[in-house]
């Protein structure tokens, strides 16, 4: 894992989904599409949990981000899942 300087894109809404892992049951969810500094820089799209879902970023905001990258399979198609361990203001 390394940290990334991106800027913020878009936010979407926070939102609760079911969680056993949490102590209340449930678990705040929130998505973030990010962009490299550069012109040609790639997009991405990421997931933030827990507290972090709770964070609020401007568009064009430039953002110091820690990312998770794996892949999981479901009925035979292969699916990239990133999420953000770690997210700040810079």
């Amino acid at each position: 894992m390394e940290t990334k300087i991106m800027k913020v894109v878009a936010q979407g809404e926070t939102f609760t989904v079911p969680s056993k892992k949490s102590e209340n049951g449930q678990l705040a969810k929130c998505v973030i599409r990010l962009k490299e500094l550069n012109d040609f820089g790639d997009e991405i799209i990421a997931t933030m949990l827990g507290n972090q879902a709770s964070c609020r970023f401007a568009i064009g905001t430039v953002v110091a981000v820690n990312l998770r990258m794996g892949t999981h399979e479901n009925n035979g198609q292969f699916y990239q899942d990133i999420t953000v361990n770690d997210i700040r203001e810079v």
